[in-house]
């Protein structure tokens, strides 16, 4: 019920809005064709930043205990094409959200998961969002 309430806070006071910039971004980057790699983290991550209380984001790597596509040569690449293109200016939104949430004691576990987001921003190929507990 807690993590409920949480998520429902989050999700009206600044979850929405860059919720919604991840999938702007997704469908900016779908729409180039090239860039449906980045459009699927971008979904995904979108999702992730609607309701993140209860979930983390891990990389596949630490997950699975392999390598991947994304957690290989080539997801590095496309993580540094990710943040000149589009990382950094989502990483921006984020912690400019979590400044404001840090204004208001209760604002600060909101802040914390917003610099969470910030660090997802930079490099989410190779990321997979799973439950807390699964980790």
């Amino acid at each position: 019920m807690f993590r409920f309430l949480l998520n429902l806070l989050w999700f009206l006071l600044g979850g929405l809005v860059m919720g919604l910039g991840w999938w702007l971004v997704g469908v900016i980057a779908a729409l180039t064709i090239v860039g449906i790699p980045w459009a699927r983290a971008c979904f995904v991550i979108g999702s992730f930043s609607f309701w993140p209380f209860g979930q983390e984001a891990v990389s596949r790597r630490e997950l699975t205990g392999q390598e991947d596509l994304g957690t290989g040569p080539l997801g590095l690449l496309g993580n540094v094409i990710w943040f000149v293109v589009a990382g950094w200016w989502l990483a921006i939104g984020h912690l400019a959200s979590a400044l404001a949430c840090f204004v208001t004691i209760i604002g600060i576990p909101f802040g914390l998961q917003h610099i969470k987001l910030a660090l997802i921003a930079l490099a989410p190929i190779g990321m997979q969002v799973v439950p807390s507990h699964q980790r």
